[in-house]
C-alpha cells in the first residue's frame, strides 16, 4: 500500500500526487489519454479536516473510508470498476469546505462525497453541491432544520440523540436544572434552541435553564466551570447537556475535576465526545459522565467484532478504537454502494432517486434504513464512560427512531415535512400545501 493511502495519514496532498502521477504514468504507458484513464475507476471524494482543532474527531473519518473503499476493491468495487478515493483537507477552515468540495466535484470528478462534521462546514459546502448536482454524506449528529436534496444525513437528528438523552435525565437521573453548554456556532445553538422549548413544554422553569456558548478551542474553562458549579448548588439535582465540540472538550473534563464537580454530583452528557476523543488521555476526570450515540465500541454484536477487527487490521494498530460518525460512514458509504448498483449508474441524479429505501444492517443488532427525508433509522444508546475510555451502556431505546429533519419543538419547523420521494420537497408546509416552508 502506498504511504499515500496509509491509515492515520494526514498528507491528502501526497495522496493527490500519487493518484494523479500513478494515473499520468499508466495512462502514457498504455498510450491512453488521462481523461480516458480516468473513467476506468470510480472516484469518490473524502473531505474531513486533517488539522485543525477538528483533526482530533475527523482523521479518523478519513480513514474509515480509505478502510471501506480498500474492502469494496476487494470485492471487486462497483460496477466492475475499482474505487479511487480523493482525499483533501479542509483543515478546519469552514470557507475551505466549500472550496476542497468544488474542487473534489469539479476537478477530480468524484460521483459522491463523504465528509464534514461541524454544522458550518456542513452549511458552508451546500451551495457547492446544488449548483454542481452531486452528492454528499455527512456522518454525524446535527441540529436539523434541513433536508437537501443533495445530501444524506446519516448522523443523528436531535429526535434520535438530543432529546432521548434529555428524557434519560429527567427520568432516571431526576434532573431538574439544566446547563446547556456548547460550542459558538449552528450546531449547539440550534439544538439547544430545540431543548430549551422541549424542557419548558416538560414544564422546566425559564430560571432552571442556563444556556452558554464558548468559541471552538476554548482552553481556560475556570470561570465557566465555576458558574456550572454556582448554578449546581441550589440543592435540585443537575446536569450539563453537552454540546462542546473538538479539542476543548480535553480541557472542559480536566477543570470539573480541578474544581471537584464529580459525574454523581452533576453530570455531563456529550453529544461530541467518543471513543475516538478519549483514546490517549487521562479518562479519570471523565468517568462516570455520560454520552448519547446511536453507536458504541462495547456493544456486542457478530457484526461490530467483525468491523473492529477490521478496522485494527487495516490501520495495524490493535490499540485503534471505533465510533459513531464511523458507523455512520459505514452505513452510508454501503448505502451509496448499494444504490449505485440498483441504478446502474454513479449519475448523481438517478442515484439520489435510488437512495431512499435502501437498507443496510448497522453494527449494533439493527437495520438502517434510508427515509424520504434523506434520514436514516437509528437505535439510541446512553453510556457512561469507563476508565478504558470505553462506554458502559445504561439505557437504550426500544427499537429504531426514524430521523426527523424538522423538529416538532420549535414554531417554524412543526409544521413542516421533508419527502424527496412523493412530494419532491425538503421543507412542505402541511398546512399551506406549498413548498419552501411557507
Amino acid at each position: 500500500m502506498s504511504r499515500a493511502f496509509s491509515a492515520g495519514s494526514n498528507r491528502p496532498s501526497s495522496l493527490r500526487r500519487w493518484t494523479c502521477a500513478a494515473a499520468l504514468a499508466g495512462g502514457f504507458a498504455l498510450g491512453i489519454a488521462p481523461a480516458a484513464r480516468a473513467q476506468e475507476t470510480i472516484r469518490v471524494g473524502i473531505l474531513h479536516s486533517l488539522s485543525g482543532t477538528m483533526a482530533i474527531s475527523e482523521t479518523t473519518l478519513k480513514d474509515a473510508m480509505l478502510m471501506l473503499i480498500a474492502e469494496q476493491n476487494r470485492k471487486g468495487g462497483v460496477l466492475g470498476k475499482k474505487l479511487e478515493p480523493v482525499v483533501v483537507d479542509p483543515a478546519s477552515n469552514w470557507p475551505l469546505f466549500a472550496e476542497k468540495a468544488r474542487e473534489l466535484i469539479a476537478k477530480d470528478k468524484v460521483s459522491a462525497v463523504f465528509g464534514c462534521w461541524t454544522s458550518v462546514s456542513r452549511k458552508s459546502v451546500l451551495p457547492v453541491f446544488r449548483e454542481l448536482d452531486s452528492i454528499l454524506f455527512y456522518p454525524v449528529q446535527y441540529e436539523g432544520e434541513e433536508s437537501e436534496r443533495n445530501v444524506f444525513y446519516t448522523g443523528a437528528a436531535p429526535n434520535q440523540q438530543a432529546i432521548p438523552a434529555v428524557d434519560y435525565l429527567m427520568s432516571e437521573e431526576k434532573v431538574e436544572r439544566w446547563v446547556l453548554e456548547g460550542t459558538d456556532y449552528v450546531y449547539p445553538r440550534t439544538t439547544n434552541k430545540i431543548l430549551e422549548a422541549y424542557l419548558k413544554a416538560k414544564g422546566v422553569k425559564p430560571e432552571d435553564i442556563s444556556i452558554n456558548y464558548t468559541p471552538f478551542g476554548q482552553s481556560d474553562w475556570q470561570t465557566r466551570v465555576a458558574a456550572i458549579k454556582a448554578f449546581g448548588s441550589a440543592g435540585r439535582k443537575t446536569a450539563v447537556v453537552s454540546t462542546i465540540n473538538g479539542d476543548a472538550n480535553v480541557p472542559f473534563y480536566k477543570e470539573l475535576a480541578n474544581q471537584g464537580v464529580k459525574a454523581t454530583d452533576i453530570p455531563v452528557v456529550a453529544f461530541s465526545v467518543g471513543e475516538e476523543e478519549l483514546a490517549g488521555i487521562d479518562t479519570r476526570p471523565l468517568l462516570g459522565h455520560l454520552a448519547a450515540w446511536n453507536y458504541f465500541q462495547s456493544i456486542d454484536t457478530p457484526e461490530n467484532t467483525a468491523f473492529i477487527e477490521q478496522w485494527r487490521t487495516f490501520t495495524k494498530n490493535a490499540k485503534r478504537v471505533t465510533n459513531d460518525p464511523m458507523e455512520a460512514h459505514y452505513i452510508g458509504f454501503n448505502m451509496w454502494v448499494r444504490a449505485v448498483e440498483k441504478a446502474g449508474t454513479t449519475e448523481p441524479d438517478k442515484v439520489i432517486a435510488a437512495l431512499p429505501g435502501i437498507e443496510q444492517k448497522n453494527l449494533t443488532g439493527g437495520t438502517a434504513k434510508m427515509l424520504p427525508n434523506h434520514h436514516v433509522t437509528k437505535p439510541v444508546f446512553i453510556g457512561e464512560i469507563k476508565d478504558d475510555g470505553q462506554f458502559d451502556v445504561v439505557w437504550k431505546t426500544d427499537g429504531l427512531i426514524p430521523g426527523e429533519a424538522w423538529s416538532k419543538q420549535l414554531d417554524g419547523s412543526k409544521d413542516l415535512e421533508a419527502d424527496w420521494v412523493t412530494l419532491k420537497c425538503g421543507n412542505y408546509n402541511t398546512k399551506t400545501k406549498k413548498c419552501g416552508g411557507a
